[in-house]
């Protein structure tokens, strides 16, 4: 198979597919497409033509699924928001150190590794969505701001049960998790991996810090 066609390309010939499921394909192919261009060469220099190529389809069959190339952008930060968060929530959930009886600092541990090793783990996508988003526009930053909404909840849930907090309470951990979100995004944008896997230590110990203050008094070890 040609290195230049997604692996999902469409067989020649009479394939028995409806087509909704050819135009599924074609959807899944251009958004695969997309990523790895956006990867290689950046947003601004990704054009429609590239992704056609890449993906094994017409220019027709793109402007029938997608208005440009930011919308079939956007679809892909999408499904790897989906498929981040769900990596993350599953691994968290298999953790067999991470149970109702852990330790809070325990689990803020366990969640930081595990949010590191899918990014280190995914760099292409991690690169594509975290570092080329911010010229792709408003709508695309406006998405990554919904996931990291998602996260901060996923940060309550697990790590203090989802406890109710307090505007402030919630605003500092907001200000941790995008704090982290910049740093690890420098990381990947610069190429450096150990400095991406080297924010553990030094972030769980600030967590430490921010739960053990007064403004958590009434949360931290409750």
């Amino acid at each position: 198979m040609s290195e230049e066609m997604h692996e999902d390309t469409l067989p020649r010939g009479p394939h028995g597919l409806t087509r909704d499921e050819v135009e599924k394909s074609q959807r899944r192919r251009l958004v695969s497409a997309m990523m790895h261009v956006v990867g290689e060469r950046g947003y601004v220099r990704t054009s429609v033509a590239e992704i056609i190529k890449r993906a094994g389809v017409s220019r027709a069959t793109f402007y029938m699924l997608f208005k440009d190339k930011e919308q079939c952008f956007i679809e892909g930060l999408e499904s790897a928001i989906d498929e981040i968060g769900a990596a993350m929530a599953m691994t968290l959930m298999e953790a067999e150190d991470v149970d109702e009886d852990s330790d809070v600092m325990q689990k803020v541990d366990t969640l930081t590794q595990i949010y590191l090793h899918v990014l280190h783990a995914n760099l292409a996508t991690a690169k594509t969505f975290l570092v080329e988003i911010y010229a792709v526009g408003p709508r695309a930053v406006e998405h990554r701001l919904r996931f990291m909404a998602r996260f901060v909840d996923l940060v309550i849930e697990s790590i203090l049960d989802g406890r109710p907090l307090s505007k402030e309470q919630r605003f500092a951990i907001e200000a941790l998790m995008h704090s982290m979100s910049s740093m690890v995004t420098l990381a990947i944008g610069s190429g450096n991996e150990d400095a991406l896997l080297n924010v553990r230590e030094p972030f769980v110990t600030l967590v430490g810090e921010l739960l053990a203050s007064e403004l958590f008094e009434d949360v931290y070890g409750a």
